[in-house]
């Protein structure tokens, strides 16, 4: 396996050595699976009963060979027909959606998150467009409001929300979901002793339980760990402290109710060579332990996050589940999201899990 951590960014390739494939390397999702906003929409319009007569003008539009238009539908109504559909769900750190300090030319100036780059992460949440959207660094609430408005106006409507201000007075965890929430148990508050000095989680754990359907439900944790900026008590130490209080917030909910399924998502701040993600995923001995999806971009690389100040690209965006969940996961539809503007938006990448649900 390529090594995921500190993979130096390559530009993206021309088109033909694109569609190049080495041997025994797995196929692009692009060529795997094909577009995933193509199989969003054509999906959308059957299950609203659309005709193909309907669908041929969208997958036109879409640039959809229409082979591959009939494909899709013969294979989505046999899901429809098997009682099965998927969701989607997408984490995205979207890097300080809030009022702060910021350069303008030569002055630092107090402002909001400048417009080309809301709108840009606006662009790309389009892209994806999820069915269940777990954020982190989120401002106050006037912040997540004017989030909200701009995901309406481009028909994302997520009308059910978690929102968890944790002590940290700046940046805070979302969730927007398509679903309804049947369950809240977020903990905005988490405390611990460290060296004799009593701390706190900043941002809080973020636990809510969706009803997808009648027949389905999907517990949901989210989380956004101690950063690596320098801290008198050392930023590692807290951070696995952290992931050792996220993973006893998980066992609390997987003993009392093991056969559910669990999704586990954040920016974790840390690769997943380190203490802090080896505490939340849980050494291979223990009946609950936790599997990270190995997600990567079109181009089979497996970074989330541009580090200015090292200039270096890691890996510390994760979606985590259970084994209930696993089997439920296509993994050949996830992926990290990759485009060519993408840090015109953020210094993190999304990342998108798609799973196959039964239907009511």
């Amino acid at each position: 396996m390529r090594n995921a951590h500190r993979v130096p960014i390559r530009p993206l390739p021309d088109r033909a050595s694109r569609e190049r494939i080495r041997p025994g390397e797995p196929l692009p999702r692009r060529l795997a699976a094909g577009d995933l906003l193509t199989n969003r929409k054509i999906c959308e319009k059957v299950r609203q009963g659309s005709g193909e007569s309907a669908l041929i003008p969208s997958a036109q539009k879409l640039r959809c060979p229409v082979p591959f238009l009939a494909f899709s539908i013969v294979f989505l109504c046999s899901i429809a027909a098997f009682g099965q559909e998927t969701i989607t769900f997408a984490h995205y750190n979207i890097e300080n959606y809030l009022e702060q300090d910021r350069r303008e030319g030569t002055d630092i100036v107090f402002a909001p998150k400048p417009e080309s780059e809301k709108n840009a992460v606006v662009r790309i949440i389009n892209e994806i467009h999820p069915d269940i959207l777990g954020v982190a660094e989120m401002g106050p609430e006037d912040q997540f409001r004017d989030f909200q408005n701009r995901l309406e106006k481009i028909g994302l409507h997520l009308p059910f929300t978690e929102y968890v201000s944790g002590p940290d007075s700046d940046r805070h965890l979302a969730l927007l979901s398509r679903f309804e929430i049947a369950e809240r148990h977020s903990v905005k508050v988490v405390e611990y002793d460290l060296n004799g000095q009593r701390s706190q989680v900043q941002r809080g754990f973020l636990d809510v339980t969706l009803q997808v359907n009648q027949a389905y439900r999907l517990r949901v944790i989210g989380a956004h760990l101690k950063s690596k900026l320098p801290n008198l008590s050392g930023e590692a130490l807290l951070r696995r402290n952290e992931a050792r209080l996220l993973r006893r917030h998980i066992d609390e909910v997987l003993n009392s109710n093991g056969g559910g399924n669990l999704l586990v998502y954040g920016d974790m701040n840390d690769t997943k060579d380190q203490p802090a993600i080896q505490e939340i995923v849980g050494s291979r001995q223990r009946t609950n332990r936790l599997i990270e999806l190995p997600l990567t971009d079109e181009q089979g690389d497996y970074w989330t996050y541009y580090r200015r100040q090292s200039d270096t690209y890691d890996r510390i965006d994760y979606i985590i589940v259970n084994g209930v969940l696993l089997p439920q996961i296509d993994q050949r539809l996830s992926y990290i999201f990759r485009s060519k503007d993408w840090y015109s938006a953020s210094d993190h990448r999304p990342i998108v899990a798609v799973i196959k649900v039964n239907a009511r």
